[in-house]
């Protein structure tokens, strides 16, 4: 019997990795642990430390950008084409109701809020201000709050300031210490205090759909990784993970045609019209499906600094990886 330690957060489509309803094929002992991404196993070390060094887990959802600054270093990790988690830009930059700051182009030269400089939606939202709407993102001056997890050269002119570690960027937003921030969740204080914090984009869901209809892409945020040296020893193994992740996939995909499934009342509306809009699934894994959004993100971190390799697909996935799509929801 193999043991199999799954890492990830317990997001609606991996309910059936964590209640049993998925099953591990025949010699695989599968053990789903909820861990999210900032829980801690002692201090300093992260779902991804204790994938690689402490080697608690088998397999882990990790932060896309710090997977490809492991890579880039050379680090025993390799990905599955497994893509947990998803986020676009648009809706999480946040500015001051009051302030002067309406579009991308109002940032120039101005002081953004983010939690770190290398997270993945940090070097999306700056790749995507550059190459969406034409706003170099070196123009901007970064406040980070939290500490950089992987040491980098800062490219050249780039203006990084360093804020006191763990401060509310919501609240520095209200007191003009900042001109706008960008968050996964904002604190919250900002929905305690949403009459002078609001969004940049004020429809945020349509240009949301707009950057979808155009890149053609949901954009990535984590992926499943596993140890390089485990998947050579164990070449089956990510095989076995995507067809875990296809089994839930097809169990929760279900799930909306419960009108009452959600505590959200128009759920299953929202559902409804999510799936009109979207010509293809959103979510979908594999390698095929997601060669674009994956070369673009590569791109924004190599202009970042953030990697000094210019990665191929090859470089990044187990050679027993999938290359066919597979739905995620």
């Amino acid at each position: 019997m193999r043991l199999l330690r799954l890492a990830l957060d317990r997001y609606d489509r991996h309910f059936p990795l964590f209640d049993g309803t998925v099953k591990a094929p025949q010699g695989v002992d599968l053990q789903t642990f909820q861990v999210g991404q900032t829980v801690r196993l002692r201090d300093g070390e992260f779902r991804h430390e204790r994938l690689l060094h402490e080697k608690e887990f088998e397999a882990a959802e990790f932060s896309f950008s710090s997977f490809l600054m492991a890579i880039d270093r050379g680090l025993d990790i390799v990905g599955v084409p497994i893509f947990p988690r998803r986020l676009f830009s648009q809706g999480l930059f946040y500015v001051r109701k009051d302030g002067d700051i309406k579009a991308p182009k109002d940032l120039i030269g101005r002081r953004v809020g983010l939690n770190a400089f290398q997270t993945t939606l940090s070097v999306l939202a700056r790749g995507d201000l550059k190459s969406f709407y034409g706003i170099p993102w070196e123009s901007i001056t970064w406040c980070v709050s939290d500490q950089e997890k992987v040491p980098f050269t800062e490219k050249f002119g780039v203006r990084i300031h360093r804020l006191p570690r763990g401060c509310d960027l919501s609240l520095l937003l209200k007191n003009r210490e900042l001109d706008a921030f960008i968050h996964p969740h904002p604190p919250a204080s900002t929905a305690l205090a949403s009459h002078d914090v609001i969004r940049l984009f004020p429809n945020a869901m349509d240009e949301e759909k707009r950057y979808f209809d155009e890149v053609g892409f949901f954009p990535i945020m984590h992926i499943v990784a596993i140890r390089r040296s485990l998947s050579q020893a164990w070449p089956e193994l990510p095989q076995i993970l995507t067809s875990l992740f296809s089994q839930a996939s097809s169990i929760s995909s279900t799930y909306y045609n419960d009108p009452n499934w959600s505590s959200l009342i128009w759920a299953k509306l929202a559902y409804e019209e999510q799936t009109k809009h979207f010509n293809r699934d959103p979510w979908s894994n594999g390698i095929d499906a997601n060669v674009k959004n994956i070369k673009m993100f590569v791109d924004y971190m190599k202009d970042q600094n953030l990697i000094t390799k210019n990665l191929e697909i090859s470089d990044l996935f187990a050679p027993a990886s999938p290359d066919s799509s597979v739905r995620s929801i």
